[in-house]
């Protein structure tokens, strides 16, 4: 019997027949959109952290940012949209394991894998380590595989790949920080609460069946078990998204997008229109019960010297 790891890398990674080789992931058009696709606002608070965390490090220059999980390559486009000030240092690599995503490309490069390092920059990572492959346990410690448990039963994840994910990430970094946003949890709350409360599926912007149906046509993601990572190495901070965009203005962001269309309404100035749905987009990446809600693990990598 092949594990659970094994049946959710086919059933997302496959080449010819996983979920996110169908390009629709994370799509408004797909499955479910992303804190980037929500609207531009999101790259601009990123466009703001970074530049906070280059001038931190002393402007440096190449300045690397890695976008790991990067889909169709969209908060490159909205970050390059805001012009942050580290644009003329700024190496922007989108990492996508997914062909499809990778063909969607415009900004920086493009590579399957994560680059080698040393670099110095920021590694960004928005709701991968969910779909990471884990291991489940049941509560004899048997290992369960490609067959539908009980509803009700308690398992408890092991997600090895998330764990050999942050790792990687860390060894690369020769100065910076690694932000991993995504829904987390412990791996103590998730065994005590039955399976489908955390391991989920989407289909169509609503949950799907459960992850042993249909396989290859729907997304299958896990909370994150905080605890498994932080034994990796401790988290240098942790927040939920709605006070690390606030940390990074977000708030300023859509009073300068309020100003705009107060001044260019009349007129159905472009870029009016534009500051008007800031408002709209900040109501959704900030909501508690939804984007706001979300873990924004980071760790910071010092200079060796």
């Amino acid at each position: 019997m092949a594990g659970f790891a094994e049946f959710m890398e086919r059933a997302l990674y496959d080449p010819e027949h996983g979920f996110y080789e169908s390009g629709q992931a994370g799509r408004r058009g797909g499955h479910f959109i992303t804190s980037p696709e929500v609207g531009p606002l999101f790259g601009a608070v990123v466009g703001r952290m970074l530049d906070r965390q280059w001038e931190s490090l002393g402007q440096p220059d190449p300045f690397t940012v890695i976008d790991a999980g990067a889909g169709p390559g969209t908060l490159a486009r909205t970050v390059a949209k805001s012009g942050p000030g580290c644009t003329p240092a700024l190496r922007w690599i989108n990492v996508e394991r997914s062909a499809a995503g990778r063909a969607a490309h415009t900004i920086g490069s493009s590579q399957a894998d994560m680059p080698d390092g040393p670099i110095t920059g920021v590694i960004v990572v928005n709701e991968l380590l969910d779909n990471l492959p884990l291991r489940l346990f049941d509560p004899d410690g048997n290992e369960v595989g490609d067959r539908r448990p009980n509803p009700e039963t308690r398992l408890t994840p092991r997600q090895d790949q998330a764990c050999a994910w942050l790792a990687r990430a860390l060894s690369i970094l020769d100065q910076g920080t690694v932000v991993v946003i995504d829904y987390m949890s412990t791996t103590e709350a998730m065994a005590n609460r039955p399976w489908p409360e955390w391991l989920r599926t989407y289909r169509g912007h609503e949950r799907g069946d459960d992850p042993w149906t249909a396989p290859g046509a729907q997304d299958i993601t896990s909370e994150v078990a905080l605890d498994q990572l932080a034994a990796v190495c401790a988290p240098t901070r942790v927040a939920d998204q709605t006070t690390w965009l606030r940390a990074y203005g977000i708030e300023q962001l859509v009073a300068e997008g309020a100003a705009a269309w107060r001044a260019g309404a009349a007129q159905g100035d472009l870029g009016a229109l534009a500051g008007r749905s800031r408002a709209i987009e900040a109501e959704a990446l900030l909501d508690p019960a939804g984007l706001g809600g979300f873990t924004v693990a980071e760790w910071d990598v010092p200079s060796p010297d």
